[in-house]
């Protein structure tokens, strides 16, 4: 991905996706690119624009080999996003003809690898204080006092952007796209929130839904299946070890003794293209 000679507001961009979750990747490295929330909109609009969950910026870094700036499709900047932690971690490899490489979030450094077309991410260590969430009021992480219709009893987990996750009987019967935005807009969470109902089918396995902060219901959700599977492993519902099945796919999930968080998963490119950078409709 390189800029050539075009007008100041028009940029290539690259098209990926980790099991649906889609991503719009601008390389601002040699031409640096600060998208606005008006321009991040309309780049993620489906109709008018590329269409996607989060628009990714690829920025110069001191301590990693790429700074990956993450925008939800509502223009919000958040600091983790586990597929698209794997989707840039293949494109940097791809480029450096490696198997490894390091990228530089808002949540701290992570360390990616390849193996057999997967990519694993080492997440990195959860956060389960409640003023590390954050919650609005000091609460028991592992039983959250709060309840919207069916949904209650949350485990609230921070894998670099909060997480509650909801255990069900039966996911089908959840209607998340009702209570996705009223739970991600409570009160009790002053950041917002990602809102996963999970339903254990085994020791090993895990049903997921997610409802992602400033994006909607998604095909898939990395940090949510990282958030599930510290949720599930501390309510002793699952081993540390567990395959993770979301809509568009499956996540390889796993927490090991130094609670580090693995996840393992494909990231695929689907096309390259150029957008006029617009501020509104």
């Amino acid at each position: 991905m390189t800029t050539t000679s075009r007008p100041h507001n028009v940029r290539p961009f690259l098209k990926m996706h980790g099991l649906g979750n889609d991503f719009v990747i601008f390389d601002g490295r040699q031409t640096p690119l600060d998208l606005s929330v008006a321009q991040a909109r309309a780049v993620a609009d489906r109709k008018r624009g590329v269409g996607c969950d989060q628009i990714i910026t690829l920025q110069p870094s001191s301590v990693g080999q790429i700074f990956m700036r993450i925008q939800n499709a509502d223009g919000s900047e958040v600091d983790a996003c586990g597929n698209a932690t794997r989707c840039v971690a293949r494109l940097i490899m791809d480029e450096m003809g490696t198997d490894n490489t390091t990228i530089e979030t808002g949540a701290g450094l992570l360390r990616a690898a390849r193996q057999d077309n997967l990519i694993t991410v080492d997440m990195g260590i959860p956060k389960l204080g409640w003023s590390d969430i954050p919650l609005a009021r000091e609460n028991d992480t592992l039983h959250v006092d709060f309840q919207c219709a069916m949904l209650s009893d949350p485990v609230a987990v921070n894998v670099g952007n909060p997480h509650v996750v909801f255990f069900v009987d039966n996911i089908a019967t959840i209607p998340l796209e009702d209570l996705g935005p009223q739970i991600e807009h409570d009160a009790l969470f002053p950041e917002r929130v990602n809102v996963s109902i999970a339903e254990v089918k085994s020791r090993d396995n895990i049903i997921l839904r997610v409802w992602e902060r400033g994006a909607g219901i998604t095909e898939a959700c990395g940090t949510a299946a990282c958030a599930t599977i510290v949720a599930a492993s501390l309510r002793g519902l699952v081993d540390r070890v567990a395959t993770v099945n979301l809509a568009g796919g499956v996540l390889n999930m796993s927490w090991d003794d130094h609670d580090h968080i693995h996840m393992t998963g494909p990231a695929t490119p689907t096309f390259m293209g150029e957008v006029f950078l617009r501020e509104g409709p």
